[in-house]
């Protein structure tokens, strides 16, 4: 398909006005020092949830994965669905899953979470219930299970989000499944401080004469302009999908999926969510490279604002270190809303003019096809 390296970088610069979507065992926004100062951080496992849920919304649900523990209640209800009588599908479902070698935990639960496709609990509760007469009337039961290989139903068949963020599986290494993405946490670009919502809640059936609120209370929260990474081996994620056009798919899905997604933390009490200012993508054949250190000293509020700030600062971080290292990146691309003029000279000397997110994504696809055709 392609290069054994290569990456599809994906850099994001978002505004967040007030709010904590990600947050600590004490309710604090997350917080990280980096540059001598305190940054707002948003740690990446609260991202990639946030692109799953997004792949959610957009494909069928069997091309999805689930991340859960109760694969025992799932077969279960799955071969329910297949018009198995409830006591066959219990005690088959129940078989299947201990076929599969993975330690079991209380309650017919697993002892951990297990992520796989729906696809794959499809498939293995189809083999099932075909082969459910000639199980259910087996001696050896357990002997019959494993005769019909559906622990190799989850070494194939990986759904995008599987594929792109693997799985692990301490006590059985050959249910791992080598991520085709990375993701950073995201860090504000800028010195971020934590600030305190104090809020009172009124009783509506209180008596007149009474004073004071039903309730008080206090809810952290912060705000900030903050820099996104990610990054895609295409290779990888080919191998783990089993296929070129559905890596190709992927990678684009995925563009699009960490563009557009956000955690959900106390999104009702402050309705934060929002689009990036920019998105820029760089597919390089070398390595993936971070380009957070463009934000190391913090950027820092001027007459235009933190995030045209922070645009020069990425701007002027990239073109010092193409010269420096010589890259020659198969594409650089990008969609940004430059906040003055001379923010976006500096934009389109780094990165060419803005275009809209969908020719992002196909001039990356474009690409992608290209240098496959080069190297099979």
């Amino acid at each position: 398909m392609t290069s054994p390296t290569l990456y599809v970088d994906v850099h994001i610069l978002q505004d967040l006005p007030p709010s904590n979507i990600n947050r600590d065992d004490n309710g604090t926004p997350k917080q990280a020092v980096y540059g001598g100062v305190s940054r707002l951080r948003v740690s990446s496992q609260a991202w990639k949830r946030a692109v799953r849920l997004e792949f959610a919304a957009d494909l069928p649900k069997e091309a999805t994965g689930v991340r859960t523990r109760r694969l025992t209640q799932l077969f279960t209800a799955e071969l329910a669905e297949r018009g198995l009588p409830e006591s066959d599908a219990t005690v088959l479902a129940a078989e299947a899953v201990k076929s599969l070698g993975i330690t079991a935990g209380k309650k017919g639960d697993l002892s951990y979470l297990l992520f796989f496709s729906r696809g794959q609990l499809d498939t293995m509760a189809s083999a099932v219930a075909a082969a459910a007469g000639d199980l259910t009337q087996s001696k050896t039961i357990d002997k019959a299970m494993l005769a019909l290989g559906l622990k190799e139903t989850l070494r194939a068949g990986h759904s995008l989000d599987v594929a792109l963020f693997g799985r692990m599986v301490a006590d059985l290494a050959d249910l791992n499944v080598d991520a085709a993405s990375q993701v950073a946490h995201a860090i504000s670009t800028h010195a971020a401080k934590t600030q305190f919502d104090y809020f009172t809640a009124v009783d509506d059936e209180q008596e007149e004469a009474e004073t004071g609120a039903g309730m008080i209370g206090t809810v952290e929260f912060n705000s900030a302009t903050m820099y996104r990474f990610a990054t895609v081996a295409a290779p990888q994620l080919a191998a783990n999908l089993g296929d070129h056009a559905a890596a190709f798919d992927g990678v684009a899905r995925f563009i699009r999926a960490f563009a557009l997604s956000m955690p959900t933390g106390h999104q009702t009490s402050f309705a934060a969510r929002t689009r990036p200012a920019l998105v820029l993508v760089v597919v390089r054949q070398d390595q993936p490279v971070n380009l957070v250190s463009a934000f190391e000293r913090p950027v820092w509020p001027g007459q235009q604002g933190v995030m045209a700030g922070s645009q020069e600062a990425l701007a002027d971080f990239y073109q010092t270190e193409v010269q420096r290292w010589g890259d020659q990146p198969a594409l650089v691309v990008a969609s940004y809303n430059a906040v003055d003029d001379k923010g976006h000279e500096k934009l389109v000397a780094a990165f060419g003019p803005s275009r809209p997110l969908d020719e992002v994504i196909e001039a990356v696809g474009g690409v992608l096809r290209g240098l496959g055709r080069d190297h099979d």
